[in-house]
């Protein structure tokens, strides 16, 4: 029997084997930039889309989309009017010839209030404010019933401070707001072909102060859109003077119109007026502050006498 000899294994070639690896490395490698090309070519159509949709939803003027009507830089020298349709919200209440809204709007002036008057009212809400003011992004002043922020809760100023009062007002604050009070309401008896002898001040009319806070009651969610004569029955005409910069005070915090067809916004400036009819034709918002503090004085007035509030005098304190 003849017995056939096996030769010797064969040893692999080290260098071999590497270019095998090397090889087998590559494959997998040009398999993984396919996958991760193809995972990239996905998001470049995806962005692609997203930004055809974008321009076309802004290039189409859409309702939701935001209208400036007066910009912060701005100077209304002469009074802009919006008008609109009168709601039905008027036939609701009791009408008094002369000053139920007849013609229904919105307007903005530059020319009632100086900057300089703008700064004297804001230098009295820091002052008073600064005595408590809300947990939350809202403060409010209100030197007709003497309502003040403090914490989650309002405390009346002129029975918690006493005294102390006279060292953070002066007659000639009231003085000045007084006499500022005095030129709203004529410009919006003018504006709207009212008789301003049955144009009443009405409540709540009050200083505010706003910042980017985080809301601690529902005092300080400022933010969601309302009708003010559905909120405020008495009101027939509201109006927002504005005592510090949109832009250079404070970001955030414009003052929006809702309307069916788009929404309309007025950028705060210092000594402007915005005043407008109460109704429901005048739906609106402020928006979120996210930067800086916003001051205003939310002006109210009622053609109701029967709503009618006195203008705020100093305390009289004991000597």
């Amino acid at each position: 029997m003849t017995i056939q000899r096996r030769g010797n294994p064969k040893v692999p070639d080290a260098n071999g084997i590497e270019k095998k690896i090397k090889r087998g490395n590559a494959l997998r490698q040009a398999s993984a930039w396919r996958v991760s090309r193809g995972s990239l070519l996905v998001v470049v159509v995806a962005l692609a889309v997203v930004g055809t949709l974008t321009w076309l939803y802004l290039a189409s003027g859409d309702p939701y989309t935001t209208e400036t009507l007066v910009r912060q830089a701005e100077v209304v020298a002469q009074t802009r009017v919006y008008t609109v349709d009168c709601s039905e919200d008027y036939e609701n209440y009791k009408r008094y010839p002369g000053c139920t809204p007849q013609t229904c709007g919105r307007a903005v002036t530059d020319n009632s209030v100086t900057r300089e008057e703008a700064m004297a009212l804001r230098r009295l809400a820091e002052r008073g404010l600064a005595l408590a003011g809300s947990d939350g992004g809202a403060s409010i002043l209100d030197l007709h019933s003497g309502a003040l922020s403090m914490g989650k809760q309002f405390v009346n100023i002129y029975r918690y401070f006493g005294e102390q009062i006279t060292d953070v007002f002066s007659e000639e604050d009231f003085r000045l707001y007084r006499e500022v009070r005095g030129r709203i309401q004529a410009v919006i008896a003018e504006t709207f072909d009212l008789d301003p002898s049955l144009l009443y001040l009405t409540k709540p009319t009050f200083f505010s102060r706003i910042n980017s806070t985080l809301a601690k009651t529902q005092h300080d969610e400022y933010w969601h859109p309302h009708i003010d004569k559905v909120t405020y029955g008495s009101f027939d005409y509201t109006s927002l003077l504005y005592l510090s910069d949109y832009g250079t005070d404070f970001t955030g915090g414009r003052f929006i119109f809702m309307d069916s067809n788009g929404n309309r916004t007025v950028e705060p400036r210092a000594g402007r007026v915005s005043f407008f009819s109460s109704g429901s034709e005048n739906l609106h918002r402020v928006e979120q502050v996210s930067w800086g503090t916003r001051y205003a004085i939310t002006v109210s007035f009622t053609c109701d006498p029967a709503h009618a509030i006195s203008d705020p005098a100093m305390p009289i304190t004991s000597v």
